[in-house]
């Protein structure tokens, strides 16, 4: 990948409309003036999605995996305009982690528009609660305590490359692994969990400081007053990640949620699995056997109920119609869920800001369409398309 020597790109600014103009000189960006120019597009830093599973076709959790594929992958989410993402591993036998937590690691030595995006990886189980509902689409077979050889294992295989893990507090392992990881300079989420309030706290003072796809990941009914929300959602220590897709949480849900988390502590992400971007229709999976793929985005199992989902088919800037005309975020608040609040944990990405790498999406939207179109993207100063 060879960036750019100097270029200005045009478009409008979603914080206040008005027209801006940014000039990129190698990778990064070195001046940003308003000015207006007529440009209509909108102008963003570029998304970054925390929870990418697969996409068009492209799976990270297959039996196998390859470095064509995270290359492939790594170009799909550049056409919805994802920048950075951590490649999502699920619940497997460690012999299989192993093999794919390799293969990134290589795709990333290999092919340096990989390692631009690739900002680590996320491990999301196997420690996480066994039971139906919680599990979610994760193979009950391969649900495991955690281990904190086995997270050494991986981090050695992967190079370091392993920055985020979900795990259900529940396991009584859970505080001393969580602290394992902490020191080894790795996030914690809590996720796919049915543990109690202390359980939670517990996770917390040890060092976990996410939400995985909170709102999901449980059972399909909850005790009003002792489930795994009110915790999580009144724990300031804590952000939340969101899938804002319009099936995974209500737009009603949404709402309240963030406000009681605060914009400060929440973000979204896709959680966007291998059947993103596909036909409508029955399929079977490695991960979630057989499911269900609706025209609408909705993926469930296919068992005949529809009653659990079986991840996101939506990539993540369906989630800005959905925050902008559904819960009542302004544009500039939507997209700082998909750029800055991400890129917090990633190193300080997603910001537009002179010095500051230049990844940016340029879309269109007016207002009231299901999905904004990318129109270009730039990938460290390079037009990625």
């Amino acid at each position: 990948m060879s960036a750019a020597s100097s270029q200005r790109i045009l478009g409008r600014d979603p914080s206040t409309g008005r027209g801006i103009a940014i000039t990129i000189e190698g990778e990064l960006i070195r001046a940003i003036d308003f000015l207006d120019h007529g440009e209509k597009q909108w102008l963003s830093a570029g998304f970054i999605d925390l929870q990418v599973n697969g996409y068009a076709g492209h799976d990270l959790n297959g039996l196998t995996l390859d470095v064509a594929t995270v290359q492939a992958l790594c170009q799909a989410m550049l056409k919805v305009g994802v920048t950075t993402f951590l490649p999502t591993l699920v619940t497997a036998p460690e012999a299989r982690l192993i093999a794919a937590l390799r293969t990134i690691r290589e795709a990333c030595a290999q092919h340096a528009d990989v390692a631009a995006m690739v900002a680590g990886i996320h491990v999301e189980g196997p420690h996480i609660a066994p039971e139906d509902g919680p599990r979610g689409a994760h193979p009950s077979a391969d649900v495991r305590p955690p281990s904190t050889a086995e997270f050494d294992r991986w981090q050695l295989v992967a190079g370091g490359l392993v920055k985020l893990v979900t795990l259900s507090p529940h396991w009584p392992e859970a505080p001393a692994y969580i602290r394992h990881l902490v020191k080894a300079g790795v996030v914690v989420s809590l996720g796919h969990t049915s543990a109690d309030a202390a359980q939670i706290a517990a996770a917390v003072d040890a060092g976990a400081t996410l939400s995985t796809h909170l709102g999901n990941g449980s059972h399909a009914l909850l005790d009003r007053r002792h489930n795994h929300l009110w915790p999580q959602l009144a724990d300031d220590r804590l952000t939340a990640m969101f899938i804002a897709d319009g099936h995974h949480i209500t737009p009603a849900q949404l709402k309240v949620m963030l406000r009681a988390k605060g914009h400060e502590r929440s973000l979204v992400v896709s959680d966007v699995v291998v059947l993103g971007g596909m036909p409508a229709g029955k399929y079977t999976t490695p991960i979630g056997g057989k499911v269900e793929l609706r025209a609408d985005g909705l993926l469930t199992m296919d068992d005949g109920t529809g009653k659990y989902l079986a991840g996101a088919a939506l990539p993540q800037l369906v989630a800005i119609p959905v925050l902008v005309n559904q819960v009542g975020l302004t544009l500039g608040e939507a997209l700082a869920l998909l750029t800055a609040a991400p890129g917090r944990f990633v190193g300080g990405r997603g910001v537009l800001a002179v010095g500051q790498s230049a990844d940016l999406v340029a879309f269109r939207w007016d207002g009231s369409s299901a999905r904004p179109e990318v129109v270009s993207v730039w990938l460290r100063g390079h037009a990625a398309r």
